[in-house]
């Protein structure tokens, strides 16, 4: 017969009872979820833990009580944010790196931005070490949020001098005819996303201000045709959605001092049918180039609600049967 699994034990100082409750949730709800996703059972007496479960997945969660007893001091923890910190971590980094913070950090006017997880670290690294990036995968995975916190960062720190946000104008499913107003105004509600990450890093004013300035440019992608971008950062969101011209075209704009970075996920392809996505295309042309990096992201790394990577990985499977079910004659 197997012997029992000792239980792992240690104790969390010091011990303030608004931080321990802050730790725990309501009715232990941050430790129940902690216990789901490692598959263990947590005791405890106070601040005095018994872990049960596999050794590696005991001292991994551990590790990341620890971290999230830190995060404590200073912020209110919620089952959103226990689940980032899981998301984060794996199983691997913890027990590798258990007292790591993460790695690089972002920093706005409004506050310090971290990559969560190994992923969006290398995304933020490669955006710094390259001039041109390509972020491709999943929604709720950061890829424009932290484009987005990347380009702030650049410009508060004086490295670049405008920031420009670029969308092809292609519809997702509705038609761009029937909204009121110019083509610009017809592509605003499509540029929300980007304007929301502003708004949260710099706030509404600072953003209308430099807006007015055109120290930041929002615009669709046609209007790119023609110009030259020197001593800018770029981000073209929804790249998926650029022909192969388009994503030519975008990429020759690219002038001195200047950094791009290209987000898109390539099952989420608007185009009309039958056109090929300038995403998908340059992917293959532009894989072995130096200086351009590639971070491809997984259904793993969404750092939404969990929900979010749920649908995100059903959706994968049934296309994943749908290609291999064999054709009507």
């Amino acid at each position: 017969m197997n012997a029992p699994i000792e239980p792992h034990r240690f104790i969390l100082e010091p011990f303030e009872a608004r931080r321990f409750a802050n730790l725990c949730g309501q009715f232990d709800e941050h430790l129940r979820l902690i216990e789901q996703r490692l598959a263990i059972e947590i005791r405890n007496r106070g601040n005095q833990f018994e872990l049960v479960g596999e050794p590696q997945h005991t001292l991994s969660a551990e590790n990341l009580l620890r971290r999230l007893y830190r995060e404590t001091k200073s912020a209110e923890l919620s089952p959103d944010l226990v689940h980032l910190f899981l998301q984060e971590s794996g199983l691997e980094e913890l027990n590798s790196n258990p007292r790591a913070d993460g790695g690089v950090t972002l920093r706005t006017r409004k506050g310090v931005i971290k990559p969560r997880g190994t992923n969006q670290q290398r995304y933020v690294k490669s955006i710094f070490d390259n001039d041109i990036n390509f972020g491709v995968g999943p929604a709720g995975t950061g890829k424009t949020y932290l484009a987005v916190a990347c380009a702030v960062d650049a410009l508060e720190r004086e490295q670049v001098r405008r920031i420009l946000l670029v969308r092809p104008a292609v519809e997702a499913g509705e038609k761009l005819g029937f909204l009121p107003g110019d083509l610009a105004q017809k592509i605003d509600p499509y540029l929300r996303p980007l304007y929301d990450a502003l708004y949260e890093m710099l706030g509404f004013e600072q953003v209308a201000k430099l807006i007015e300035k055109q120290v930041i440019e929002i615009a669709p992608l046609a209007y790119m045709r023609g110009r030259t971008l020197n001593n800018s950062f770029i981000i073209l969101d929804e790249s998926q959605n650029t022909t192969l011209e388009q994503m030519k075209m975008f990429l020759t704009r690219i002038g001195f001092g200047s950094t791009a970075v290209i987000t898109g996920d390539i099952t989420q392809v608007d185009l009309p049918r039958g056109t090929k996505s300038g995403l998908a295309h340059v992917i293959e042309v532009l894989r072995d180039v130096p200086g351009i990096s590639f971070t491809h992201f997984k259904p793993k790394d969404v750092v939404r609600h969990p929900l979010v990577q749920r649908i995100v990985e059903a959706y994968e499977r049934f296309e994943g049967r749908e290609d291999k079910a064999p054709s009507d004659a």
